[in-house]
């Protein structure tokens, strides 16, 4: 009780089995990193550091820390002060707001283009190029799309600003898809402002186009923002809202609210909510007969629904039951949905630890921890911080400190 357990997990990693060694070893460490004989961490002050009230160290010790840690304080349980911003991020954050204003300003081009003929083939030419960007995402993750694909939404945007008729509208339509597959990058990416922005363009272009099925499907775009945001209830709203005229929407678009809300169900502890909801939308996996060429996960992932159950299951403390789903789940998996394959089984090994099988836990984590290293998914990182906290009644045990080892590159990645 009253212990920061963060400071003193990174502390055992490093083998420092004691606060004395502790203080001692990150003295050495700062005066060369430093080149100051003076820098000093005294035991007393590492005592202080790991109890319940830790404070915030001097900016110079805190780049100490990360050196010979590997993380910054307000990820060790230090409290962090208002307007701390770590070294790294004053350019960092330059960058990533650069990156940002490029890429959104795709979706914001002001006033008329100059006019053109545009044939209807370039619809069926834009679904086919979405298709192989969404078995790139599967190989290539997030950052290497986002910049391709918006530069695609960029000039299906110019090209509605001069097309007609159902030209014009079959333009809009793709261009919803491509700006819900933008912000679904963004979202793995870890860029919530990006994903809830891209998110908005989604449900204005398919307002735009009068879809019902695109307007269903943008609705559960916003949703499963929220779930990342764990606001179940919001989920639930709109995941209702998508489905409030349902006999209008394909059955596709039926199944993924339907999931969705299940997965809001989870997260207000709903779990009978959770099991009749994915059983209906289990009944309706058989009708999906579209040619749409967005939101066929469904279609694509094996065991889709179960990976859904799974999830809600892990979210809700089920352990056991959560184990047992994605055994079966990721014997279906190909090796190819290789990003997919990471975040199934890390949080297979979530469930592992959630059950109360600590070493099970640990062979899991060994291969999602090098497809999260591989893949740069912020999605990934999520799943081993939940992991890191599912294990910590291990963390002073060998197979604690082996998880820590392995999940390192995971962190140093971020």
């Amino acid at each position: 009780m009253g212990r920061n357990d963060a400071l003193r997990a990174a502390r055992l990693r490093r083998g420092w089995r004691t606060v004395e060694q502790g203080a001692a070893e990150l003295t050495r460490h700062g005066q060369q990193l430093l080149d100051d004989r003076h820098f000093m961490v005294s035991p007393r002050t590492w005592r202080r550091w790991e109890g319940a009230r830790p404070g915030w160290p001097a900016e110079e010790t805190a780049i100490v820390i990360h050196d010979a840690l590997g993380r910054w304080p307000e990820d060790l349980g230090f409290t962090t002060p208002p307007g701390w911003i770590r070294p790294e991020h004053h350019e960092e954050a330059e960058v990533n707001r650069r990156a940002f204003v490029a890429v959104t300003a795709a979706a914001l081009v002001a006033g008329p283009t100059t006019p053109q003929h545009v044939d209807p083939a370039l619809i069926d030419y834009f679904q086919q190029q979405l298709e192989g960007h969404y078995r790139a995402d599967m190989f290539l993750g997030p950052h290497d799309l986002i910049g391709t694909v918006a530069a695609q939404y960029q000039l299906i945007d110019k090209l509605v600003r001069s097309a007609k008729g159902e030209t014009r509208r079959g333009l809009l339509r793709v261009g919803a898809a491509y700006a819900a597959l933008v912000g679904w990058l963004y979202q793995d990416a870890g860029d919530m402002d990006g994903a809830a922005f891209w998110r908005g363009v989604t449900q204005e272009i398919a307002m735009r186009s009068r879809d019902p099925h695109l307007i269903g499907y943008s609705l559960v775009n916003q949703a499963q923002v929220r779930t990342d945001l764990g606001d179940g209830y919001a989920v639930i709203d709109l995941c209702e809202a998508a489905l409030d005229d349902a006999s209008r929407l394909v059955p596709k678009v039926r199944i993924m609210a339907m999931q969705q809300q299940a997965h809001g169900a989870s997260l207000t502890g709903d779990r009978s909510a959770v099991d009749q909801l994915i059983d209906q939308a289990d009944g309706l996996i058989s009708r999906v007969d579209d040619d749409l060429p967005w939101g066929n996960a469904c279609r694509r992932t094996p065991g889709y629904l179960e990976v859904q159950r799974a999830t809600c299951y892990g979210r809700l403390g089920l352990g056991p039951e959560a184990v047992s789903l994605w055994s079966q789940v990721l014997e279906a998996v190909p090796e190819t949905a290789r990003r997919d394959r990471g975040v199934y089984l890390a949080r297979h090994a979530t469930a592992a630890a959630a059950a109360r099988e600590p070493d099970q836990a640990l062979e899991i984590a060994r291969t999602a921890a090098t497809i999260a290293v591989e893949t740069r998914s912020a999605r990934m990182r999520g799943e081993s911080a939940a992991l890191e906290l599912a294990m910590q009644p291990w963390q002073d045990a060998p197979v604690g400190r082996d998880l820590a080892e392995v999940l390192a590159p995971v962190s140093e990645g971020s």
